[in-house]
């Protein structure tokens, strides 16, 4: 396929959609599109607020346009959909995006036009879901006069280590056509190859089960590490002793939060349901890891009424607010569940992250964050959540200085040695 020739068009513009975007727009013409219109302002700056990027990177890319006008994609051959696929607060899958997603497309796609999904679903979410609507709108029919094809997101946001051109690429297709030019297009830009799954549901099962398979793993450490607190041992300690046989797999217990981890199991639970089978591990694995913020502050508490402390006079200090370290992404956080814990007992606490976008951070939380440096030998407790390279470069001492003389400090993952923390998972 002569993809150079055939315009793209990329739908959503977050975490996923810009890299890709931007990939692509260095060698094929490009369509960045997103309904936000302040983002694809910032974009047209070279400006990434998600951190992803570079300005460079982003002006690199000579043949991508960012738009915010619909008309924009009436010439484009090749849409591709990377929308967030969220769940609402009965945690089951939101694929509203998705659908108006599908629904614009619909209002654009031409005869021998491809339309390429990669935000993450459940098996048969592409094919159900999203195609009758692409159809409905259009009057098109799927592998008659047009062509679906679905290749599953894998990008790490926060992990600088390996851009998502190093990261073997799933592609599949509604027929075999398609499956082969999807193939080939997605083969112009990652450098790590692509594997063609058989089917579209096939991609989609793989990418779930990714997710679905570190949370469960997680899980089961998280309730070893609650075990083992009772038990009066370390967890680290245990899985250090552990690893030291060849097959043994070293996972660790922390927050499971993000787009990812903490949201993917629930459309595979969803999709177990509709088919009448209750899925138990991926269940428990789930109640699992939503406790854990919880643990981290009733065992904080805990900490502080040994000492004799009087709650009501407390000042507790959360240092990191992000999913995951290094990250300024603050979707489906931990570390919320651990401040509404602590908040519950009546005691004040305030929350320190120099990598997130306070404003953000407010508008989407309520939550006491610090604008500035926490002031020194003021806190009872401090719990680091989320180990930030720019909190830990600071130090035990730079940590420790923000509490007063026998601070509790709870070192949720372990980022400093044992001896330097009254508690860890």
């Amino acid at each position: 396929m002569k993809s150079d020739k055939k315009k793209i068009a990329v739908i959503g513009l977050g975490y996923v959609g810009l890299p890709l975007a931007v990939e692509f727009g260095k060698y094929h013409s490009v369509v960045g599109f997103d309904i936000d219109k302040k983002r694809i302002n910032e974009l047209k700056s070279s400006n990434d607020v998600t951190g992803e990027l570079l300005s460079n990177e982003i002006a690199a890319s000579n043949n991508l346009k960012f738009s915010y006008n619909e008309k924009d994609l009436a010439a484009v051959d090749i849409f591709i959909i990377t929308v967030p696929t969220d769940i609402d607060k009965s945690k089951r899958p939101n694929l509203k995006p998705l659908e108006s997603a599908s629904a614009l497309v619909g209002k654009y796609i031409k005869n021998d036009g491809i339309v390429i999904f990669e935000s993450t679903v459940y098996p048969g979410c592409t094919e159900e879901e999203c195609i009758p609507i692409i159809e409905e709108i259009s009057k098109l029919k799927c592998n008659k006069d047009f062509s679906c094809g679905y290749s599953p997101e894998r990008i790490v946001p926060g992990d600088k280590s390996k851009s998502f051109k190093d990261i073997l690429k799933i592609t599949s297709g509604s027929n075999k056509k398609a499956a082969k030019e999807i193939d080939e297009l997605y083969s112009s830009i990652i450098c790590a190859g692509t594997y063609r799954a058989p089917s579209i549901k096939v991609a989609e099962a793989a990418k779930i089960i990714e997710n679905t398979q570190r949370d469960v793993n997680i899980a089961l450490m998280n309730e070893l590490a609650i075990i083992f607190e009772k038990v009066g041992i370390d967890t680290n300690e245990v899985l250090d002793a552990a690893a030291t046989k060849w097959n043994f797999t070293k996972y660790f217990p922390g927050l499971v939060g993000g787009h990812c981890i903490s949201v993917d199991p629930y459309y595979l639970y969803h999709k177990a349901l509709e088919l009448g089978y209750y899925p138990e591990v991926i269940a428990s694995g789930r109640r699992v890891n939503n406790y854990m913020g919880i643990h981290v502050g009733q065992k904080t508490i805990k900490l502080l009424l040994e000492k004799n402390k009087d709650l009501s006079n407390l000042k507790i200090l959360i240092l990191g607010f992000a999913f995951k370290e290094n990250c300024g992404d603050i979707r489906n956080t931990g570390v919320i569940s651990i401040y509404d814990e602590l908040c519950s007992f009546g005691v004040n606490v305030k929350v320190y992250d120099p990598i997130i976008n306070k404003d953000e951070a407010t508008k989407n939380y309520k939550v006491n964050f610090l604008k500035s440096t926490p002031a020194k030998n003021s806190y009872d407790a401090i719990i680091l959540a989320v180990p930030h390279k720019i909190l830990i470069e600071r130090g035990i001492d730079g940590i420790k200085k923000y509490g007063k003389k026998n601070a509790i400090l709870f070192d949720v993952k372990s980022a400093f040695p044992k001896k330097y923390s009254n508690a860890r998972l």
